[in-house]
């Protein structure tokens, strides 16, 4: 390396048994060749600009969640002040709390931010990045099945659910991003930004990596709800998985319930978080994502089938509530032309 090489960043990538392996050690891979494969492949001197770290709390060996023996680099005393933090996805069900011993990363996240480092999340990563405040006011993204939790966790967290990846903060040193492959957006981004957007398209190009420029809600399945324990609430959730398109569904859920309307609205909401029209809304797109991605039906008779007697609006919702049109999804699926 010569002397007006940078020196690589230290980028601690956070490791619990919690943690899935697979986005750890590929991130850690992928920085790692940044300067290094493209320069071997072509002959010229490798200048790596990352050294990446898998650090846990406290250095030891730990198991994953499939039974692999992981042995850390060191325990996060040991780097109190890297250049960046990577949090990988965590293998908890959204609504499930983090493990006790999440928490003592909190206190390092936060010093090693306060001192200038940068701080990314992968997927459900957002999860534990959100419990350490650090996003409290702050746009940010995760996983399309844990944004809800997130957000009603941490209700000061402004969720873009809609978002791959999402810049915040100041000078844009924390980003979240969505599901679990937009581990490409991020590396791409990171890479882009330190390095250059001509390093990011040489590890583009050498891994096959592409944007998810659509965003992550063409692949999100719309109807993840939160638990509860409403017993009426959920008799008419079952009602409703049968009879989403009637032509006033609200009035016979109401109906259905014997509750008025105003009560039913009130108890639906607060048992899971979407009014009973929301809730009707996601059920006909995701009914009409089901035939678009295995059926040629046409969009109109598509829109009928799910209870929308005016096209247009289908097309209106679906775009809301997807990200893109019917036929942009169609095309995505089975290459139709919609």
């Amino acid at each position: 390396m010569t002397a007006d090489t940078p020196r690589p960043l230290l980028t601690a990538v956070l490791a619990t048994p919690e943690t899935g392996s697979a986005g750890a050690f590929i991130v850690m891979d992928l920085l790692a060749s940044v300067g290094q494969l493209w320069e071997t492949l072509h002959g010229e001197e490798p200048k790596p600009r990352f050294l990446p770290r898998l650090l846990s709390v406290d250095g030891k060996p730990y198991r994953d969640f499939h039974g692999v023996l992981i042995q850390p680099h060191g325990a996060l005393a040991d780097y109190p002040q890297p250049d960046i933090i990577i949090i990988p996805e965590v293998t908890i069900g959204p609504w499930q709390p983090l493990p006790a011993s999440s928490s003592d990363s909190y206190d390092w996240i936060r010093s090693a931010y306060a001192g200038g480092a940068l701080v990314a999340s992968l997927c459900s990563g957002s999860m534990l990045l959100s419990a350490t405040g650090l996003l409290d006011g702050e746009e940010a993204t995760s996983h399309w099945g844990y944004c809800d939790a997130i957000q009603s966790q941490h209700p000061n967290v402004r969720i873009r659910k809609e978002r791959v990846l999402v810049p915040a903060g100041e000078g844009h040193r924390l980003i979240t991003t969505g599901g679990f492959s937009s581990w490409h957006d991020l590396l791409l981004y990171l890479i882009g930004r330190i390095v250059g957007r001509e390093e990011a398209r040489r590890i583009a190009k050498l891994f096959l990596l592409d944007w998810h420029s659509e965003g992550q809600l063409p692949f999100a399945a719309l109807t993840v709800g939160r638990r509860h324990e409403d017993k009426l609430v959920t008799a008419a959730q079952v009602w409703a998985a049968d009879n989403y398109a009637d032509a006033n569904p609200v009035a016979a859920m109401a109906a259905q319930s014997g509750l008025t309307e105003r009560s039913l609205l009130r108890r639906f909401k607060t048992a899971t978080g979407q009014s009973p029209m929301e809730y009707i809304q996601t059920m006909r797109i995701e009914e009409a994502k089901q035939w678009l991605e295995t059926s040629d039906k046409p969009l109109d008779d598509i829109a009928a089938e799910v209870g929308y007697t005016e096209p247009s609006a289908f097309r209106h919702l679906f775009r809301r509530l997807v990200g893109v049109t019917p036929s942009a999804y169609r095309r995505r699926y089975l290459g139709a032309s919609g």
